[in-house]
Order: structure tokens, then sequence, then C-alpha cells
């Protein structure tokens, strides 16, 4: 530890100066076509034994209602590039079945496709966000699903949609031209795919007062030569750009351990990965600047989160994990992340919604519980769409080996009823941390906080167990004169308001 470096974690809030507006988009999700998202975590068709609506799972919109989740990607990721929109409509017992060659190679029967993607996101009061195929469709097939979704008029698609049951055409906003062109959607070079991107965005039109937002493939993590190519040469004719990014200890060619199987250097490890989120960020943003300086392009960080091994027993290709402090821990870090990027980052979807990698909630049948990263959503939804308060942090390091990080990480803002919201991130796998936050601009009269923490490192939640790991009242604070003293829990989130 240097001369300079706290022994404990300090900060002064300025609750009287603003430093921008947190988009609502940023606890955006992603639901693909991929292991059990889908089928049996989304849509349960016609099952006597789960309750749905429209053949969609009622506990599970009740839950992400509950999130106030601004807006749904779908249906891929990889999936993405090889789906054929109209083999998802009209009578379901006629779809064309096909397999799902990305993941796990089994039978994709169509039975969800654009009407029971459109009736989810009604029911959860979201956006929609699509992605088109490029990989392997045509300028023609993306031009026509945008009609046949968007176009009021008199048309070949529109009047397809009226015959499968739907008059009025729906609202989109986002739309996705192509997803990882660099890999899984057709292994292209920059400058290949920043022609095709020209290309199809041109017929991606806006019908009426529908304006389409529209999104370009982005940067795989660092690939920063992808962003300079695609600014220079598509930046004109895009208003977001997306980049991937997924936080998983070691190297990616190395067999991951499954979620409940890691000691305290695979969890620091993991923290610091999900640290690194900052950086790209940084030097992606950089690079927009020199052709937007205005900032008219948003990043779209459309896929994000822990990616594991699957859990033992289940099909590799569905990416079926389990969820701990640990991922709680790795959605924190991002949203404090995020909030301090906010005019750059104009949406973030987590990977993915139900049954996948980071999931906020699992499913069996009929049962269904909340992962320890649902809780983390929850309890920061009170930054959507909040102005975020100028913060500065001093923290300790949580030292392990010869690396380094910030042990607590923290964000706040005001929200429109005026609450300030202040979300704490102790990072450490075994150290509590005591913290001084020295309030200024505001006088505040009441203060009230919920924690999330775990007795035990690899603790979780399970469908005989469904609550081991969930949020609870948090006292251990006291406050007087304008300074507000905590001490906060070893692996822990926690989130306070604070009412003048």
């Amino acid at each position: 530890m240097t001369a300079n470096q706290p022994t404990k974690p300090t900060a002064v809030l300025n609750a009287d100066l603003t430093t921008g507006t947190i988009n609502r988009n940023l606890y955006g999700h992603f639901a693909e076509h991929l292991g059990r998202c889908i089928y049996e975590g989304l849509w349960v068709g016609d099952d006597p034994d789960i309750t749905n609506t429209g053949g969609i799972r009622n506990d599970v919109v009740e839950a992400l209602r509950n999130l106030h989740i601004p807006v749904l990607r779908w249906p891929g990721g990889c999936f993405a590039d090889e789906y054929h929109w109209k083999d998802g409509i009209g009578p379901q017992h006629l779809r064309k079945r096909m397999v799902n060659t990305h993941w796990g190679c089994v039978v994709e029967n169509n039975h969800f496709g654009t009407h029971e993607f459109m009736h989810l996101v009604e029911l959860l009061g979201c956006e929609p966000y699509i992605n088109g195929n490029v990989g392997s469709g045509t300028v023609q097939e993306m031009s026509e699903w945008v009609e046949y979704m968007t176009f009021d008029g008199e048309s070949p698609m529109a009047n397809l949609r009226r015959e499968n049951g739907r008059d009025k055409p729906w609202k989109l906003k986002y739309f996705g031209v192509g997803n990882e062109s660099w890999g899984c959607g057709g292994s292209m070079r920059p400058e290949y795919y920043a022609d095709l991107y020209r290309q199809y965005q041109t017929y991606v039109r806006s019908y009426g007062e529908n304006k389409i937002y529209r999104i370009a493939c982005g940067a795989n993590v660092d690939d920063y030569r992808w962003t300079e190519v695609l600014m220079q040469q598509a930046g004109n004719w895009m208003d977001g750009l997306s980049l991937h990014y997924y936080t998983y200890p070691g190297v990616w060619e190395d067999e991951k351990k499954p979620a409940l199987q890691f000691d305290e250097g695979i969890w620091f490890e993991t923290m610091a990965k999900a640290y690194y989120i900052d950086e790209l960020l940084t030097r992606h943003s950089a690079i927009m600047d020199q052709f937007d300086p205005k900032k008219r392009i948003g990043i779209i960080l459309d896929e994000w989160g822990t990616w594991f091994g699957v859990e033992p027993g289940t099909n590799p290709g569905f990416l079926y994990q389990q969820s701990t402090m640990r991922d709680a821990l790795v959605a924190g870090l991002h949203f404090n992340i995020f909030h301090n990027h906010n005019s750059r980052l104009h949406m973030a979807n987590i990977a993915q919604t139900i049954n996948v990698l980071q999931a906020v909630a699992l499913t069996d049948g009929p049962r269904m519980l909340l992962t320890p990263t649902y809780h983390v959503f929850e309890m920061y939804k009170v930054h959507q769409g909040a102005e975020q308060l100028h913060l500065h942090v001093d923290s300790p390091l949580y030292t392990m080996d010869s690396a380094s990080i910030p042990q607590v990480s923290i964000t706040a803002s005001r929200s429109a009823d005026g609450i300030v919201n202040i979300g704490i991130c102790n990072i450490h796998h075994a150290d509590s941390a005591s913290i001084s936050i020295e309030l200024r601009g505001e006088t505040f009269s009441a203060i009230e906080g919920r924690v999330l923490t775990s007795g035990e490192l690899r603790d979780c939640n399970t469908f005989d167990q469904p609550d081991t790991v969930k949020p609870a009242a948090f006292t251990a604070f006291t406050h007087e004169d304008g300074m507000l003293r905590l001490e906060l829990p070893a692996r822990s989130v926690t989130s306070l308001a604070l009412r003048a």
C-alpha cells in the first residue's frame, strides 16, 4: 500500500451537482433462442401445468415487470443470423422446423416468432429490440420484416400481417443490422461489414411515425480497429454501435469451470475482469469521439454478463449456469461503471434473461426462482432515468498475489421524486469495509437501506431453497452532521435511499 492509499473507503457526494442522465435502457435484457431461455423460460405454449397468457408464462412476466425492464433484445445473438422470420409466422402447426446449429443442434419449431415476441413485450411494457439477419439473410428479407412489423398502409407485408391476425402495426424503435458479424454472424472483416451495413440499413425504413434507431454490429471486446473502421466508413448511417463483453476467469479456450466451482483466486479474477468494462467503454468511446464529437451515436452493449461452465449434467449447448454473489457483484460493478459512461452508453442488455448464462430467473417446469443477479436489478431500478450525482470515491485496494483492484465501488443518483439513491459494492470475498460518505449540497432527514449478501461464498438459490440469497434491511450505518458512516459486509451490494 502506498502512502496515499486509504486504509478505509471514503467518499464525497455532491447532491447539488449532476453529471448526466442515466439512460433507463442500461437495464435492458436479452433473450435468444438458446437452451431454455425462450422455450420453457418465457414460452410454454398450451402447457396446462404452467399458468400463462397466450403461451407466455405469467410468473416470469410478473418478475420482469417488477424490474421495470425497459427493453428486450431478440432473437439473438448468433441465432439471429440463421433466423428467417417468415418461418415464425402463421399457424404454428404449419411453421417450418429448423436445426439450431449454434446452440446444441436441437430442433427449433418456430412456435415463438414475431407475433409472440411482440405480445411478450406488450405484456412486459418494454421496448422491443430486434436483430436482423445479415449473415445468412438478404436485403429483401430484412426490408420485408420491417415492413411487416411497422407499415400501416396497403402493401404485401402489411396485408400478410393482417392475414395473421394483427391489423395495426407495432411500434419498433431499435433494430440491429446483423450480430457479431466478425464471428458467428459471417466471419467478416470490418471493411466488408461496413459496406454491407450501409447497404442493408438503407432498406430498414422508418414508416410513418415509427422512427427506427439503427444499430450497427460493433466490436468484440478490445477490437478497437473494428470500431475505427465502422465509425469512419459507416458512422453517418448509424444511430448505435454494439459492443460485446463477457466476464469469465481464465482464458477463453480453457474449459470453464461450473459457476459453483470456484475459489478465492477465481473470485478475484472474476472481479478484475468485471472492472475491465470501464477500460473498454473508455477506449471505444475515445475512438468514437474522433468521428462523432457530439456523441450522436450510442454504444449499445447488447451482450454482457458472466460466462462460466454449464451445470454438471446439463446440455453443454444450453449454457445453463447457477448464480451466486459473484454474479450479483459483477452486475453491481457493471451498473456503477455504466452510469459513469452515460454520455455515450445508451443501452446495455444482460445475457441472458432466463435460464442462460447470467440469468435473472431460472425455471424448472412450473417452478421459478430469482437469482442474486435479479435482486441487484431490483435494488438498482431506482437509477433508471435518474440524474447521476457527482461523487468522489477513495477506496482501499483489494489485492491478491501481485494484482490489485478497488475494493469498494459506489454510484449515486437523484430520481424524479427527489430521492437520492446510492448503490455500493464491496467486492472483497472475505473482508467487510467501514466507509464514510460526506454528504454535501443537501440535508437529509431519513435514510433507508437494503443489503444483498450471502453467508457462504458459493451460496445460491435453488428450487428447494429459493430464498437463500435475497435482500434484507440494512441498518449498519449512522448519520450525523452530514457524515454517513456504514459497515459493509463482505461480498455485498447495498442500496440506500436518502430523503430530505
